[in-house]
């Protein structure tokens, strides 16, 4: 198999995706790192040897073996000088892949084997093939994210889930009742009243598992929403700024603006001057 990259447009799935995968054949003593990673990533050998070294930490590995890279360590990789490794990696990004990964042991353990499961191994060439598609090709993508996810959660399930269970309950009422009613004028206080919890408590948990705060989670969902009004439909900006609960269209865009670094004008037009180049390619 030939050196392969695949990089991801991440503005599809803010919740958990695929924003890289691929393969490579290192040279001799061929090196990465020190350096921060933007998202969790998992590398799995293929053959040969290295280290990886993290958290004060040096890890010899070969063949058979796979390492986790956490988005708030310093990490460092290298391929042997006698026997370079080659390796797959999955690279994922979204609010909410800390808390799946919480699920399992390996957030601690960060070296681990598939061991005799084939499941987990052909995940990954099949995002390489998932990479191919052109149509609705980050849905294909995120679907064997997921399932990757579950293997890797039913694999090396974590020994402390009760405890991380009732938080991330918490996490997951607290998502439902934002996503039944963020285009009401509802406040963080009103969740936390509606779940019979301290506000601050429910901050605390919500950004431990969702690696966000919860203020800034339903502000990103509201901007989401607002991206699609304006994508998808003529309305006024006033009207779009109604729909996802703000009164002042001034305030909305402002709120825009520090999300998307243009107005909400400014994106209707960019995106509509996209679509239009897509139809005359397509004509």
């Amino acid at each position: 198999m030939k050196d392969y990259i695949f990089s991801n447009d991440f503005s599809k799935n803010i919740d958990a995706m695929i924003y890289t995968c691929g393969y490579e054949s290192c040279e001799p003593g061929h090196s990465y790192g020190p350096l921060l990673r933007t998202g969790y990533m998992v590398h799995y050998v293929l053959s040969g040897k290295g280290l990886y070294r993290t958290r004060g930490k040096e890890f010899h590995l070969q063949a058979g073996d796979a390492f986790l890279i956490c988005p708030s360590d310093v990490i460092y990789y290298e391929a042997d000088r006698e026997d370079p490794w080659s390796y797959t990696w999955i690279g994922m990004q979204g609010i909410k892949v800390g808390g799946y990964l919480g699920r399992t042991s390996l957030l601690d353990k960060l070296v681990f084997q598939y061991g005799d499961d084939p499941a987990l191994r052909a995940c990954h060439e099949r995002l390489f093939k998932a990479a191919q598609h052109t149509r609705s090709r980050d849905l294909l993508m995120n679907s064997i994210l997921y399932e990757y996810l579950f293997l890797l959660a039913d694999k090396f399930p974590n020994p402390d889930l009760p405890e991380a269970q009732t938080h991330s309950t918490y996490v997951e009422e607290a998502l439902s009742i934002i996503e039944g009613a963020y285009c009401d004028p509802i406040t963080v206080q009103d969740i936390a009243d509606h779940l019979s919890l301290n506000r601050s408590y429910l901050h605390r948990k919500f950004k431990a598992v969702m690696g966000i705060s919860i203020q800034d989670y339903l502000l990103d969902r509201r901007i989401r929403q607002a991206c699609i009004l304006l994508r998808t439909t003529d309305l006024p900006i006033q009207v779009v700024a109604h729909s996802v609960s703000y009164q002042y269209p001034l305030y909305f865009s402002k709120l825009f603006h520090q999300k998307k670094g243009v107005s909400p004008s400014e994106y209707r037009a960019e995106k509509m001057r996209a679509l239009g180049d897509e139809k005359r390619e397509e004509g």
